[in-house]
This record gives structure tokens, C-alpha cells and sequence, in this order.
């Protein structure tokens, strides 16, 4: 996969004919993608590519978000159609890694993804329990960002050996990282540290699902 400063240099070649010869500059594929400098710019330092943005680009351009990750021409992404497989991506749906609920209500759009990132979600028989949400907030930094797209097995719903899940409390929809306490409560943990540690009961807890991947794996 490319990283932040190719995937912006593609941009800047895709869009190249609508300045009329003018130079480039970041800020304009910061506004091309509705991306504020200040995070842009942030993005950029980090190397976190903004994958909302650059779907609904895309979409825009009538071009597959393939071409631009992983410099695929045209012709070998229809040679290649084969090799990608899709999956729900709920794009109107955050899930809040922070101290807000976002809304948890949206339509199902199709996600394409390529074979070797298949592994990742745990192989292609779990695809049909995957789908893809935002991320929102900045309590699981550095494990993940705001407007990161994570991918969600809605079959793992076990909390016994822990991990990082999409779970529903009163607050309303978290990407927290869970650990199932001997007393038989369930701690809730931000990775980032300014964020306390709550402690909820089971039964104040719905669990969506088990946080396989983003576009990235997950520790």
C-alpha cells in the first residue's frame, strides 16, 4: 500500500488538468478531499491515510480507491476483478473512541478490498459476518485515529479472552479496548491514557462485535 505522501502525489496527478497548468499545493488536495490544513497537515505527520475521504473521491472520479493504494492501472483492476472482494462499509456510522455517541443508524454501502488483505479479516468464509465502520474521537490513539475505517467480525462477540470491540452502552456506540475482570465485570479501556479506565456490568453492555482490522492489522 502506498503511504500519505504518494497517495497525495496521485491526487495532485488525477486533478492535475483542472488547474489549467498551476502548480499543485497540499492545500488543495486538502480541500479536493473536505479535509481541514490543521488535520491534513497532522495526517500527513503520522502517515494516516484518510480513507473516507479518499472513497468518496473516488466515487467522484469514477475511479476504483485500488488504483490510488496500491498503483493498479485500469486495465489490471479489470484483469485483476477477481482478486477483490467486497464487503459492507456503513459510512454514516461512527463509532466513538472518545467521550461522545455518535449515531449508530445508517445504509450499507459496498467496500472493495483485495484478496491479500482478505487474511486480515480472518479469511474469506468470515466475510459474510464483516462490516466496515468510522472511527471517531481520540481516546484509542495511538491504535486508531478519527476517520479511520475499522472492520468488524459481528460473529466474535466473546469477551472471555479480551480485546479491542464495537460494544452499544447507554453512552451509545465505542471502538474500547475490553477485559473481562474476575469479579465478572467488564473493564472498559482507552488506549490512550488521559482516558480513565470504567467499569461497567455485563448486562450494561451490548457487544457489537470483535475489531479485527483497520487497513492495517491489529495488535
Amino acid at each position: 500500500m502506498k503511504n500519505f505522501l504518494e497517495i497525495v502525489e496521485e491526487i495532485k496527478s488525477i486533478v492535475s488538468t483542472e488547474f489549467n497548468g498551476r502548480k499543485i499545493y497540499d492545500k488543495d488536495v486538502a480541500d479536493i478531499l473536505g479535509i481541514s490544513q490543521m488535520n491534513f497537515a497532522t495526517m500527513k505527520k503520522r502517515n494516516k491515510i484518510p480513507f473516507g475521504e479518499l472513497l468518496d473521491f473516488c466515487a467522484t472520479k469514477s475511479i476504483s480507491i485500488n488504483w490510488i493504494l496500491y498503483g493498479q492501472s485500469p486495465e489490471s483492476l479489470v484483469e485483476a476483478t477477481n482478486r477483490f472482494f467486497m464487503v459492507k462499509y456503513f459510512g454514516d456510522v461512527n463509532a466513538s473512541a472518545g467521550g461522545g455517541a455518535d449515531t449508530d443508524e445508517g445504509e450499507a454501502q459496498g467496500i472493495e478490498i483485495p484478496q491479500e488483505f482478505v487474511m486480515m479479516l480472518d479469511g474469506e468464509r468470515e466475510l459474510k459476518n464483516i462490516e466496515a465502520i468510522n472511527v471517531s474521537g481520540d481516546s484509542m490513539e495511538p491504535t486508531f485515529s478519527y476517520n479511520d475505517i475499522v472492520f468488524i467480525n459481528r460473529s466474535k462477540t466473546d469477551l472471555q479472552r479480551g480485546g479491542v470491540f464495537t460494544i452499544r452502552t447507554d453512552g451509545g456506540l465505542f471502538i474500547k479496548r475490553i477485559q473481562k475482570r474476575i469479579d465478572g465485570k467488564i473493564d472498559i479501556i482507552s488506549d490512550n491514557q488521559v482516558y480513565s479506565t470504567q467499569t461497567l456490568d455485563p448486562s450494561e453492555i451490548e457487544v457489537i462485535g470483535r475489531v479485527v482490522s483497520r487497513f492495517g492489522s491489529i495488535d
